[in-house]
């Protein structure tokens, strides 16, 4: 699924002022019970406290930051809480089973858990809230959310449980004073990016060629990234695996020879931070991962390579060219007590200035289309153009590089602990072709019900 968020086309604009006119011819039932809605007031829930579960993350710094703000608009006392994203993920599916998680908002990775929420009625359809004038601001304006965030997050019954406030874009950090050093070029497909790496490659420095998640269970988007390369996701339209596929195996000796090469030692239990850090600290020439990390890479107080970032779109592999797409949104737990409260937090996190906030930190590609047109932020951001362009770049090559299946965790799960095997030298195919053969049965159990 490919996302353009550049400006809007001429005839999205013209569909939009259709729209626009259609919504001025309202029946009169319709006049009387909006007259009759009270007019909407942000501190209509004033004194109330809300508790939030985020993933820890730059995006979560942002809304934590903007809690006071929030507070001082509202008059709603908010209990954050960041967790690590895979023990935020455990979290969440152990407390919405209870029927009565402890918190009344929550961040969730739709490209986990997006089907699973369906299935066990995690949250609240917000549709109803959103069309509701006395809960919801007019400058809120849900239309400027881009159509491809909204599709990925609606639920396929059409519910709307999510905000879908970024979209993460996997493509190619790298050092650019390593790669002139070296006289090196930005690799033009996937097999370079072996070749380059094998030139940048220095562990008497103490500088790795590559870097990528290689902890288990992390490790599976990098690898469905590259298969992405070959044109195709690891399951068919249909619900097939392609795991095992001659695509699947290329893609995974590609993961194997980068990590096992040219990675740096213990790469092994990486997840992105422990990547991150390695990156930032100059001891990395490329590091392929979400756009949404950068931005730490130029703090000048964590970064030991600010100004020296280079950021490029992930090359096209041997038959196609997309950069893995993957989602996250946020929305109001079903068994809360305070949905109202909790909704009028949902839509000022991922309000128009709260989008813009996230495009100009670096902390990823917000769902809202506004954000892009805002020339005067994008100018003043301490991201320079390259970054911009390596984001809407990715985002005409999208397409979404996990299964949308429901045991989507267990399928990172199954082929992590493959691809971890292969960086310790298992056979590639082998681990694969067995990986299938564990998690078929499993994906079949979980469409039946």
């Amino acid at each position: 699924m490919t996302i353009d968020l550049d400006r809007p086309s001429r005839r999205s604009l013209m569909r939009g002022a259709a729209a626009a006119g259609a919504a001025a011819i309202v029946s009169p039932l319709v006049l009387r019970e909006a007259r009759a809605q009270a007019p909407f007031n942000w501190k209509r829930f004033a004194g109330t406290s809300i508790d939030v579960l985020l993933v820890k993350n730059p995006r979560s710094d942002l809304m934590q930051a903007a809690e006071k703000e929030f507070t001082e608009l509202t008059g709603i006392k908010v209990s954050a809480e960041q967790v690590p994203e895979q023990q935020q993920r455990q979290k969440a599916v152990i407390e919405f089973a209870s029927g009565k998680p402890s918190f009344d908002v929550s961040g969730i990775s739709l490209h986990v858990q997006k089907r699973m929420a369906a299935k066990g009625k995690w949250f609240e359809d917000l549709t109803p809230y959103i069309k509701d004038a006395s809960l919801t601001a007019p400058e809120f304006d849900f239309a400027d959310f881009g159509a491809g965030p909204v599709a990925y997050a609606r639920q396929a019954d059409g519910s709307l449980d999510t905000i879908p406030f970024f979209v993460d874009y996997w493509m190619i950090y790298y050092n650019k004073e390593l790669f002139e050093a070296k006289g090196v070029a930005f690799p033009k497909t996937m097999d370079e990016i072996a070749t380059v790496a094998a030139r940048l490659h220095d562990p008497a420095k103490g500088i790795a060629g590559f870097v990528s998640r290689g902890l288990k269970n992390a490790n599976v988007p990098v690898w469905a990234s590259l298969l992405l390369g070959q044109g195709i996701e690891t399951t068919s339209p249909d619900g097939k695996l392609l795991t095992d596929t001659p695509e699947a195996i290329w893609a995974g000796e590609l993961y194997k020879k980068l990590n096992k090469e040219t990675g740096p030692a213990g790469q092994v239990g990486f997840n992105w931070n422990e990547c991150q850090t390695t990156f930032m600290q100059g001891r990395a020439a490329m590091w392929l991962d979400g756009i949404g990390f950068a931005t730490p890479l130029e703090d000048p107080s964590k970064s030991r390579i600010v100004g020296k970032v280079g950021y490029g779109v992930t090359p096209p592999g041997p038959k196609a060219h997309h950069a893995g797409m993957f989602a996250d949104g946020i929305g109001i737990s079903r068994g809360s007590q305070k949905k109202q409260a909790a909704w009028l937090y949902v839509q000022f996190m991922t309000s128009k200035a709260q989008q813009i906030a996230m495009l100009k930190a670096g902390a990823g590609a917000p769902g809202r289309a506004s954000a892009y047109l805002d020339t005067q932020t994008i100018s003043q951001s301490k991201f320079g153009k390259q970054y911009f362009d390596c984001l809407l770049g990715s985002a005409k090559v999208a397409r979404a590089a996990l299964p949308q299946i429901i045991p989507v965790t267990e399928f990172r799960d199954v082929f992590g602990v493959a691809l971890t095997n292969a960086i310790g030298g298992a056979d590639v195919a082998a681990e694969l072709k067995k990986a299938t053969e564990t998690f078929a049965p499993v994906l079949a159990k979980s469409e039946q019900g």
